[in-house]
């Protein structure tokens, strides 16, 4: 595997092309080929990597795990209400965000939320998560038309500002919208009672009403580990390998004194029939699972807008009756997958019941409708390791 590349170069309006230099789609000549991705379905990988702080938050467009989200648009943000896990009602924590620019679309970022709560991940549950999409024009309110710049600003510490510069605050705990404050010192902004109360216990109850000067915001058990997520496109492996592949076990089971035509006339004879009889569906889904990321065990995402998600199970997996029609009227697609791999970054293994998944697919309307004012609700798949795939 070459070089991880920081950015998305299939999906982004902006990139940071093979030389480095930050560009707009197409016009860095010698790099006009890795645009052809897109057009292919080609699917882009992501693996989370720690990064500087500087380069998570939202002036950076990043594409990112944990922490607080970086809100692209400040305009019609996700209330307290719309972030409620829609099992419990409790506050959602933000798990991902993914910003990938189409036609039409110069930034755009596609933001998920889950429930921290592991009773609320049972099988078949996908009420937990909740999806939001945003857009806005390269010229618009709230950036430079330029690129951002590819070192920290002078003073910058990376922490995201508790107030958004339309003058909306942020919940002190999760980062989001925080209609709600401190009644003692109007200070303190949270989105819910159950935020102010794990902020109180933290921090708050010796600050509040002090002279004391502003403290970093502490760890509430709340967030994610936070990491950006880098991006680079998916190899495959040619069919000589493949066939290698297949050959390998068979020349494997050889016997002393076996020839490996033996052993293929004996597995025809005993073992051939069996096998084809008692190989699930099931299995096979997995094991094409398990081999398409074989070469890349690591990676947290899969990216491939209008492709197709990678199933890990024959079980539960979506129809086009299944998909619900954007609020538009328009139908959704496929954008990107959740892995279960991320899990092993987010520490969420316990000795009872853990958050978990087998893939988590997102679908967005096929013509990105009206998010440039508002964040804009889309539809997330949640599939689940069954036993046979354990």
């Amino acid at each position: 595997m070459g070089p991880r590349i920081l950015t998305s170069l299939a999906a982004r309006r902006f990139f940071r092309c093979a030389h480095g230099r930050w560009a707009a789609v197409a016009s860095c000549t010698c790099c006009v080929s890795l645009l052809s991705m897109a057009a292919t379905q080609a699917v882009e990988l992501g693996f989370a990597q720690e990064s500087e702080s500087w380069r998570l938050v939202s002036s950076q467009f990043p594409s990112k795990a944990g922490g607080r989200p970086a809100w692209l648009g400040e305009e019609g943000m996700p209330g307290p209400a719309d972030l409620q896990c829609g099992v419990c009602q409790k506050p959602a924590a933000f798990l991902l965000q993914v910003y990938a620019p189409c036609p039409g679309c110069f930034h755009r970022t596609v933001f998920v939320f889950c429930c921290r709560d592991p009773t609320c991940h049972r099988e078949g549950e996908s009420r937990c998560f909740r999806v939001f999409r945003n857009q806005l024009p390269r010229k618009n309110d709230t950036y430079p038309y330029s690129p951002p710049p590819e070192a920290a600003p002078a003073g910058e510490q990376g922490r995201p500002s508790p107030e958004l510069r339309c003058g909306a605050r942020l919940c002190r705990v999760c980062g989001c919208l925080g209609p709600k404050q401190c009644s003692k010192c109007h200070q303190a902004s949270y989105c819910s009672k159950e935020h102010q109360l794990l902020d109180w216990k933290a921090q708050h109850k010796k600050l509040c009403g002090g002279t004391q000067p502003e403290a970093p915001i502490p760890d509430h058990g709340f967030l994610f580990p936070e990491y950006e997520i880098v991006t680079e496109p998916e190899e495959l492996e040619s069919e000589d390998q493949e066939e290698d592949d297949v050959e390998e076990p068979e020349q494997a089971a050889c016997m002393p004194g076996q020839t490996s035509t033996d052993v293929s006339l004996t597995l025809d004879a005993q073992d051939l029939e069996s096998m084809a009889r008692h190989e699930s569906e099931e299995d096979m889904a997995f094991n094409r699972f398990k081999k398409r990321i074989g070469a890349e065990p690591e990676q947290v995402l899969r990216y491939c807008r209008g492709g197709q998600a990678l199933w890990m199970s024959a079980r539960n997996v979506p129809s086009g009756a299944n998909i619900p029609d954007c609020q538009c009227g328009s139908k959704r697609i496929f954008e990107f997958q959740i892995m279960p791999q991320l899990l092993n970054h987010l520490r969420v293994d316990s000795l009872g019941d853990s958050i978990d998944w087998g893939t988590l697919s997102v679908f967005t309307c096929t013509r990105n409708c009206d998010a440039e004012k508002r964040y804009v609700e889309e539809f997330l798949w949640k599939q689940d390791v069954v036993e046979s795939a354990k």
